[in-house]
């Protein structure tokens, strides 16, 4: 057993969840997090099936930080 970091993002329009591990391209959706964490584990399960599993976890990097910061975005000016 592999323990992974799995990021969750909620869809703030539509609803719903997508799953995902930073820097192996699978991806899971679903109306829950548990249902987009369990879609996301059929999507690894398809990619290391494809590459292996030596290939998907050596492109797993933890992250050595993580912070919030505040970003302020002024919109361009337009001609």
């Amino acid at each position: 057993m592999h323990r992974l970091t799995v990021e969750i993002i909620p869809d703030q329009e539509q609803g719903g969840y997508t799953a995902r591990v930073p820097d192996i391209p699978a991806y899971g959706e679903g109306d829950t997090e548990d249902a987009a964490i369990a879609d996301l584990r059929d999507a690894l399960m398809a990619y290391v099936e494809a590459f292996g599993v030596a290939d998907a976890l050596s492109r797993v990097n933890q992250p050595s930080s993580l912070r919030k910061v505040d970003l302020t975005f002024d919109e361009p000016v337009r001609a």
